[in-house]
């Protein structure tokens, strides 16, 4: 059974940071394609990063600020987030497909960290 664990979240004030883990339990996800999303309350889900093997990719938002990465010996996922603005207070959630490319497609989904920042 996959299953995706989210922690890391809290609240800071803007400009401050935060590290969002995503510890994978279930099968090795050292390549596969894996992905942050972020969900404010009656919104739609946003994409903020992804990666697959080694090849990253950013909404513009959050490009310069955010940095995805992945510890293949622990099997986790990472979102280092600098610079946090108000805007960026979402719910986020890690999420993975057994794939080694990304095409927007994700069967698998952690609960959700939630990440709160104020001005």
């Amino acid at each position: 059974q996959v299953q995706l664990v989210e922690s890391g979240g809290g609240s800071v004030q803007a400009g401050g940071s935060l590290r969002l883990s995503c510890e994978v339990s279930g099968y090795t996800s050292s390549t596969d394609c894996m992905g942050w999303f972020r969900q404010v309350l009656g919104k739609g889900r946003e994409g903020v990063a992804q990666i697959a093997r080694t090849q990253t990719a950013y909404a513009g938002s959050v490009k310069g600020r955010f940095t995805i990465s992945r510890d293949n010996a622990k099997n986790s996922l990472y979102l280092q987030m600098d610079n946090l603005k108000p805007e960026d207070t979402a719910m986020y959630f890690c999420a993975a497909e057994r794939r080694t490319w990304c095409n927007g497609v994700f069967s698998y989904w952690g609960q959700g960290t939630q990440v709160t920042v104020s001005s």
